[in-house]
């Protein structure tokens, strides 16, 4: 098989390739930790330049705004925050998440800490689309906790990472081209305003 960096340049995210094992191959290779041996990848075209948009990213306690799962994120200092995730059953899972690889304004990559909920590494680049804005694209690798069982469970319940890095990229789009995210459900904000 030939080496990934002999592959014959594509723009395109490694979450549309066919083949899913030459996917996660790819993705295990770029991601700068190995952390987890399932896939989840997306990319989302944003009309705001690169610069912007990694610098709100990069406030990781910004993301819980349109992270549908994420309670809460707390910034532990520069490279570490704390992440608390929505699982199936009303239960949570925590991790800690380091920062292994930046380039300002083009790449955040991360890793899970030892001893993780969810053993989980990946990516968030910033490539910019000239006239389009920017094509933000999130790669992410995962071990699903109780195995294949856990990832079925995870994906009956809407809380399967292919099922969410899609859904929060296009309320990050939202939010960053309108100023909100549109959503029929009630978000915390407005559940305080409502018992005030």
């Amino acid at each position: 098989m030939p080496d990934i960096a002999d592959r014959p340049y594509d723009d395109a995210p490694v979450s549309t390739s066919k083949d899913k094992d030459a996917a996660v191959r790819i993705a295990t290779a770029e991601a700068v930790e190995d952390r987890g041996n399932s896939f989840a990848g997306w990319a989302v075209t944003i009309s705001r330049p690169s610069a912007e948009l990694y610098t709100w990213w990069r406030d990781f306690s910004n993301l819980a705004s349109v992270m549908e799962n994420v309670e809460r994120i707390d910034v532990l200092d520069d490279t570490r925050s704390h992440w608390v995730v929505k699982a199936p059953g009303g239960t949570t899972v925590e991790w800690d998440a380091i920062v292994t690889e930046e380039r300002e304004g083009e790449l955040i990559a991360w890793a899970s800490a030892e001893g993780a909920d969810i053993a989980n590494s990946g990516r968030v680049a910033f490539r910019d689309a000239g006239a389009r804005g920017t094509v933000v694209t999130a790669t992410i690798l995962y071990d699903p906790p109780a195995g294949v069982i856990g990832k079925l469970v995870a994906k009956l319940f809407q809380r399967e990472p292919n099922i969410q890095v899609r859904r929060d990229l296009a309320r990050f789009k939202q939010l960053m081209e309108t100023g909100e995210v549109a959503t029929n459900a009630m978000n915390r904000k407005q559940f305080e305003e409502q018992d005030a």
